[in-house]
């Protein structure tokens, strides 16, 4: 049988196109379809008709969203309770083709895809994702212990409690050692399912502990196989010495410690069984780099202030509660020594004066806080305390633990240098001092912008300085915050301190324009309340303009009035605009300051068409627009939904190209489309013009092109010209799509020259794969002595599948290849040409699999066949949906190479009448030869049939 005749058998299409060119009106609304691409473990409809993906956690998620409609329909993803753009991974929501590596059991739900195109109401459809996991369980022993009847009786009543955490639910069974434990199968056990549980949870109870009940605890949890996911389980053994664990430490529950020490904690196991495991934590941060943890013991060496806070030892078996011990670790420190002067309170004053009252106060940070000791100097001398002067150690108005030295009835003898000492009493530790100066020149401070600078103004990326001037004795720190934002500091901070007033800011940017705040601390000055002074802040920037491109189409002798719009910008003023057309300077008047600049094309021509170009300026940079004006028509749109666009024809095939033009009505009518046909890889074919009569928004343009080679690929390149010229160029490429063959009374034939192979699909849990290829593309280094060179037909582009029976394969690895399911019940033939040839030929079977059932075989073929191709017409009568699955078996070596080509489905019964083949092969079950040598028997008995006469 030649290609040609195995083409004239497809069925053809009756219709003739005997004009290359039709027009009319169509647009279609979007429509969307979503179906899954990745290990999905099953894709079911439930109970209310909703579609659920099932996947197993850290598989891959693929989902995809077919469309159709004119335009093409832009596509959107997205997930229930919000976007699903935060949790997908290396993928766009704006993808036909939604991807999800490794998928976590929080992204399971709904997944929604949108499509629309302007056209009628979008398309939405969903599909559910339910991701399938099932962790470790855990088992933990509680017991209870109540007195009856005072000490004569004791009843000890034991839980064993085991939790999972999986999807969906999990089926838990109880063992005692191998025997399976049942709900009350005798008095001293039950199993219940306890209330207000996280995740789920059986409790297995032994009642009145019998010397039977110790003994070894399995807690076996399934999911029964669900996406291959195993069972587990987790065993416990009871004995009369199961304990809860119990601990002691080796110091006090807080411990302080001068930094550099080293210190060694004792957390010692006093009790559990089985032996508990001890764990060593630190809150509120990770374990400090400078510990080691031996055993149940934790050691730091150079202990330092950061390693303070809690350390827990924690003691787990299961059993019971965990014990748990905590030590507050404080490391002595010291640091930010303040002073404040407080004025008299009672009379509300906010300045010293004499025969008043006065309170000095000092304050440190320090750990441990309460044990800081504060001295009081005067002029050098212990300070002698009096009945007007006092000390007070916590004044309710201040930090806890600050130390205040109050002046009462305040004299000029009170003048001098008052010195605060704080220090750890016996510890290593450096005293922290803070002096303060009392006299007539004490006074409060004032604070003020310097002349010329309450406003500064700075280009974007320079440095500025705001700055503030304080006066008064002591002067106290400057705190710069913002006004007129919410916002942190450029620092990140919401506050910055600086001693001398002055704020510096590095590389300014147009966000940190605003007003500023500097205001006088109350510590380490007067505490009363806070001199303030505004600056304003100006950061000059370039102008940010708009349009940055403009594509403008016009019909040629229309005016054009092109706008450049300044949109930000400081000054937001144009200072200059400059017009240029194609790199030429135009002359434009000058304008009034104003936040644009105009230039109008009077009569659009070849001559005026081209690109303009406005360079806006407002003295600190220049931004520019581009426009791009012409006559020039829009691309056409290629329509791709055509339905059945190939037609064959022997070798050849036609093809049914369909487009709507893009704005048609934005420049002048289109007279006639250029058409470039390109075979690939070769010379261009003679450009064809298309005539129009008439051309409309959404009108659907099509033309046959004739005469395209099987199987090549084409690219089409489709030009539109009006008066103005030729206009944009689309771009496509053609290929010869077979159609995928699906059973039906007539039945069709699957030659495989198609990529989707008709709609078969290779099987995942075989060794490897089936391979599609033809004599122009397989593998010029294949074993020798096997396999075909071409498909049945003879030609070289005709494409067949087989399977490589050459390394890393061994004997008796599977391929399968699983056509589509068929979702008809009939008596049906199944109709294929073989080639097995080579010395290691293993065996081609062919399965019959039906929904819901395990596989059949239905066909066994071993052995070399010899070097040719042969056909097989089996019978089969499957009792529903079915699909037929072709499993290729590799033999003892590399010169195993199997083939298959032109399968055929169709209904009825196979031939009756099939000539005696060279080599017989037999069904299952079935005596009936099912290949056939047409090629010698004919010619054989011929020359019989003259030899008898």
């Amino acid at each position: 049988m030649t290609r040609s005749q195995k083409n004239n058998s497809r069925k053809k299409d009756n219709r003739e196109r005997s004009h290359p060119t039709h027009i009319y009106r169509h647009q279609a609304p979007a429509q969307a379809q979503i179906i899954h691409a990745g290990q999905a473990c099953v894709v079911k409809e439930d109970n209310i008709s909703e579609r659920v993906y099932t996947i197993r956690e850290g598989d891959t998620l693929v989902l995809q969203c077919l469309v159709t409609g004119h335009p093409r329909p832009q596509v959107r993803w997205t997930k229930t309770a919000g976007s699903a753009s935060d949790k997908f991974q290396e993928t766009s929501v704006f993808n036909e083709t939604l991807r999800i590596e490794k998928i976590q059991r929080l992204q399971g739900g709904r997944y929604y895809c949108k499509a629309e195109n302007g056209v009628g109401v979008p398309a939405i459809r969903s599909i559910r994702v339910d991701v399938q996991y099932l962790d470790e369980p855990v088992l933990t022993v509680h017991q209870t212990i109540s007195d009856v009847r005072g000490s004569f009786y004791q009843e000890k009543t034991v839980f064993l409690r085991c939790t999972v955490n999986s999807n969906p639910p999990a089926r838990f069974i109880w063992r005692r050692g191998s025997e399976t434990l049942s709900h009350s199968q005798d008095n001293g056990v039950d199993i219940y399912e306890p209330l207000y549980t996280q995740g789920e949870t059986k409790v297995l109870k032994l009642k009145n502990l019998r010397p039977q009940d110790y003994a070894s605890y399995t807690c076996q949890v399934s999911v029964r196989n669900v996406c291959g996911i195993p069972d587990k389980s987790i065993t416990f053994a009871l004995t009369n010495t199961t304990a809860p664990p119990s601990l002691k430490l080796s110091v006090n529950e807080t411990l302080v410690i001068n930094p550099g020490d080293n210190i060694t904690i004792q957390c010692s196991l006093t009790g559990g069984d089985p032996l508990p495991r001890v764990i060593w934590s630190h809150s509120p941060s990770p374990m400090p780099r400078n510990s080691l943890i031996q055993g149940s013991n934790l050691t730091i060496w150079s202990i330092r202030v950061e390693d303070s806070g809690y350390y827990n030892c924690t003691a787990i078996n299961n059993v019971g509660n965990p014990a748990k011990k905590t030590v507050n670790l404080l490391v002595r420190s010291m640091r930010n020594a303040t002073f404040q002067i407080t004025p008299d309170v009672i009379k509300e004053s906010e300045t010293i004066q004499l025969g008043q009252d006065l309170k000095l106060s000092c304050h440190v940070d320090a750990v441990p806080q309460e044990k800081v000791f504060y001295f009081w100097y005067k002029n050098g001398k212990l300070a002698k305390l009096s009945d007007r002067l006092v000390i007070i150690r916590n004044d309710p108005e201040l930090p806890p633990v600050t130390s205040s030295l109050e002046i009462i009835d305040l004299r000029f003898t009170d003048y001098g240098t008052y010195l605060c000492v704080a220090s750890f009493q016996g510890a290593p530790i450096p005293d922290l001092s803070v002096e303060v100066n009392i006299s007539s020149e004490t006074v409060p401070p004032t604070i003020m912008v310097p002349k010329g600078q309450s406003t500064v103004t700075v280009r974007e990326g320079s440095r500025a300085e705001l700055q503030c001037e304080v006066r008064g004795k002591p002067k106290p720190p400057i705190i710069w915050s913002r006004v007129d934002k919410e916002a942190p500091m450029p620092s990140g901070a919401m506050t910055v301190e600086t001693s001398d007033g002055k704020l510096h800011l590095e590389r300014v940017t147009r966000e940190m324009s605003g007003t500023y705040k500097c205001q006088t601390a109350r510590y380490n000055g007067f505490n009363i309340r806070s001199r303030e002074a505004l600056v304003q802040l100006n950061v000059q920037f370039p102008p940010v303009v708009e349009p940055v491109f403009q594509d403008i189409r016009q019909a040629v002798g229309r005016s054009v009035t092109l706008r450049c719009t300044m949109l930000k910008g400081s000054p937001m003023k144009v200072a200059t605009a400059v017009w240029r057309f194609n790199g030429s300077l135009l002359t434009v008047p000058p304008a009034e300051q104003q936040d644009y600049s105009e230039y109008k094309v009077d009569s659009l021509s070849r001559e005026t068409s081209g690109s303009y170009e406005c360079s806006i300026s407002n003295d600190v940079g220049v931004a520019t627009c581009l426009f791009q004006v012409s006559g020039k028509a829009y691309n056409p749109e290629f329509y791709y939904d055509t339905p059945n666009p190939t037609r064959k024809q022997s070798k050849n095939y036609s093809y049914v190209l369909q487009w709507t033009q893009k704005e048609p009505d934005a420049v002048d009518p289109i007279l006639s489309y250029r058409l470039d046909v390109r075979q690939m890889n070769q010379r261009d074919l003679p450009p064809k013009s298309i005539s129009v009569r008439k051309m409309e928004k959404g009108m659907l343009q099509e033309h046959l092109l004739t005469d395209l080679k099987v199987p090549q690929s084409y690219e089409v390149r489709l030009t539109p010209i009006t008066r103005f010229g030729t206009g944009d160029m689309a771009t496509r490429m053609i290929h010869y799509l077979e159609p995928i063959s699906y059973p039906n009374p007539v039945g069709n034939t699957c030659h495989f020259e198609d990529e989707k192979i008709c709609g078969y699909t290779q099987d995942t849990i075989d060794n490897f794969d089936w391979i599609r290829q033809s004599s122009l593309t397989h593998d010029p280094k294949r074993s020798a002595n096997t396999g075909p060179t071409m498909d049945f037909s003879g030609t070289p582009e005709g494409y067949y599948m087989f399977i490589e029976a050459s390394a890393p394969r061994v004997k008796d690895d599977k391929a399968r290849l699983i056509s589509p399911m068929y979702n008809m019940t009939a008596r049906f033939c199944v109709s294929f040409y073989y080639h097995m040839y080579g010395k290691h030929i293993g065996s081609l079977n062919l399965l019959v699999h039906v929904k819901n059932k395990q596989p059949t075989q239905a066909l066994s073929i071993k052995g070399d066949q010899g070097n040719l191709w042969q056909q097989a017409h089996v019978p089969i009568n499957p009792a529903g949906p079915f699909q037929i699955i072709f499993e290729g078996v590799r033999g003892t070596g590399s010169e195993g190479d199997i083939a298959i080509d032109d399968v055929t489905l169709k209904k009825g019964d196979c031939p009756r009448r099939p000539t005696a083949p060279n080599k017989a092969v037999a069904l299952p079950g079935n005596g009936a030869v099912t290949h056939h040598k047409s090629f010698l028997c004919g010619p054989l008995l011929f020359f019989l049939y003259v030899l008898l006469r």
